[in-house]
């Protein structure tokens, strides 16, 4: 399953989508004042491509399980 388009299509997908959710976070706490860490261009990208690396580490194990839902899912067909 994890070979084909549709897999890697939906993976881009999510992981493109978790990254920008961590890239918000990182923003996001620091104009709320918690700055957990100092935001700026460097730390946003780090968050963002740790998003990404995380959902694509995800995908991939899920990928392994016959007959899933989807590549981040372990819900069976």
């Amino acid at each position: 399953m994890i070979f084909t388009r549709i897999f890697w299509k939906d993976t881009a997908e999510r992981a493109l989508s978790t990254g920008a959710q961590f890239a918000i976070a990182a923003i996001g706490q620091d104009v709320a004042g918690v700055n957990l860490f100092e935001v700026d261009v460097a730390n946003v990208t780090g968050a963002f491509l740790a998003g990404v690396a995380l959902t694509v580490l995800k995908c991939l194990a899920a990928g392994k399980v016959p007959g899933t839902l989807s590549p981040a899912s372990l819900t069976e067909l």
